[in-house]
């Protein structure tokens, strides 16, 4: 989220029951700039985006202070890795190493941040990788490996979010080779509309065992517009509805870019039954 609202009543007020077990999309440069303080007016648990060059840029000091500031406040994270110009499958030795190389940075910070998630982007696209498919899985396996393994020894899980894959395949695949449970899958729902044209029913049932995180936004089906919840066609009713009868409790993030979306997003939820929280 980067706007203020008209009304700046603190969300966890407003809605007491949802805000403290959902997360919000917040890019890292936006927290360094001000963001951080609506954050913590709000009583609202980020999803830390590392996007752009800031694994580069900002030193451990700076990531440091925005954790000291989430602490005092008793607000968890979760982080969102790169993904941006990444090739976790690529065949180029040199492009693959660059991609494992900043991949790798965001296990720097866990032990600055201690998120209870981090989510990354699979990356497999069929257009440019069926051509060559056992070893894309193959390198994008050990590039999962890589962070999956650490990252789970830290007491953390890595999930992989559907982006452009049409279809669980891809996900299936590279799951199957990885040791659960250090690797989970995140669904993205606006991902399933805008990109692989399909529904939730699509991606789950087969990665149910998998499942560990949630990525809501809307959107019409026509591009990946970050609706607020409802704001689109996204079943939200039937996927919750599937969530509580296979008692199923991932954690979740609200993808919005403005607190307007976001309150809209949580009224919207507020009249809806989500599944359980998960336990701690």
């Amino acid at each position: 989220m980067t706007e203020q609202p008209a009304s700046d009543r603190p969300l966890v007020e407003r809605f007491p029951d949802l805000v403290p077990r959902l997360f919000a999309s917040a890019p890292f440069e936006l927290l360094r700039r001000g963001l951080l303080e609506r954050f913590l007016h709000h009583g609202q648990r980020p999803e830390i985006g590392l996007e752009g060059t800031c694994l580069y840029d900002c030193s451990r000091e700076e990531f440091a202070a925005v954790a000291r500031a989430l602490h005092r406040a008793k607000l968890s994270c979760s982080m969102h890795a790169p993904f941006a110009d990444l090739a976790p499958g690529g065949a180029d030795p040199e492009i693959l190493r660059a991609t494992r190389c900043k991949l790798e940075k965001v296990l720097d910070l866990i032990d600055i941040f201690a998120p209870e998630v981090i989510v990354c982007h699979l990356g497999y696209e069929d257009n440019k990788h069926s051509f060559d498919r056992p070893g894309w899985l193959d390198r994008a396996a050990e590039t999962w490996r890589r962070l999956a393994e650490p990252a789970s020894a830290a007491g953390v899980r890595l999930v992989l979010e559907n982006t452009y894959e049409t279809n669980p395949a891809a996900h299936l695949e590279i799951f199957r080779r990885l040791n659960p449970p250090a690797v989970g899958f995140c669904l993205d729902v606006g991902h399933t509309l805008a990109f692989a044209g399909n529904s939730w029913r699509d991606w789950l049932p087969t990665l149910k065992p998998w499942l560990g995180h949630l990525h809501l936004h809307d959107n019409h089906a026509d591009g990946d517009r970050h609706l607020p919840v409802g704001g689109g066609l996204f079943d939200f009713a039937g996927l919750f509805s599937y969530l509580r009868q296979e008692n199923l409790r991932p954690t979740m993030t609200l993808e919005a870019f403005s607190e307007q979306d976001l309150a809209a997003s949580l009224t919207a939820l507020s009249r809806m039954e989500l599944p359980q929280a998960p336990t701690t």
